[in-house]
């Protein structure tokens, strides 16, 4: 039963259309892959970090890199990875999970013209202010480093699922899908 603009009850479809509807709506098609994703482009300027946060959504998990800039290109790779390698060091970084995703985001967690920070990550620790309880798919946050105007950060999920890269106006947006 609904309430109408009066306040009175009104039927509503059977519940055999509710569940019907319901369904319907929490179909989750992705159709993105798991090969690697990246947006290079021989206009790209830098970029500055200034956070990073994530959300749960119904079909997946998402990320998202706030880089401002508007609409300037921003360069990104994003690839499953067997073992998560801080950039320029090679030093191997454990992050839990079925799978690793590695995101190198072309913007630098400082100002490059002050050298100050603008994102607080540090190598080999847990991303700042990301709590991931009760994700269904994400399960760890690594930073790797922020070298030569790049953010490079690993991401373990519970598997190799599909995922998709965005930008947006002012940030990088990585959903992650809870399944096939």
């Amino acid at each position: 039963m609904t309430v109408g603009s009066l306040g009175l009850a009104a039927p509503t479809a059977s519940a055999a259309g509710s569940a019907a509807a319901a369904t319907a709506a929490t179909t989750c098609p992705t159709g993105w892959g798991s090969l690697p994703k990246h947006g290079t482009d021989e206009t790209a300027v830098p970029h500055s970090l200034t956070g990073i946060r994530t959300g749960r959504h119904d079909c997946y998990d998402r990320m998202v890199f706030d880089v401002g800039s508007g609409t300037d290109p921003l360069a990104y790779s994003v690839e499953y990875v067997g073992t998560f390698y801080q950039d320029p060091s090679g030093t191997a970084i454990p992050v839990a999970g079925g799978a690793i995703l590695d995101i190198r985001v072309g913007a630098a967690a400082y100002d490059p013209e002050t050298g100050e920070p603008t994102y607080p990550g540090r190598p080999g620790k847990a991303l700042p202010g990301v709590d991931l309880t009760g994700y269904r798919t994400f399960r760890d946050t690594k930073f790797g480093s922020s070298f030569e105007g790049v953010t490079q950060v690993g991401l373990g999920v519970r598997a190799r699922l599909p995922f998709r890269v965005q930008r947006l106006s002012d940030r990088l947006v990585v959903d992650v899908a809870h399944t096939w």
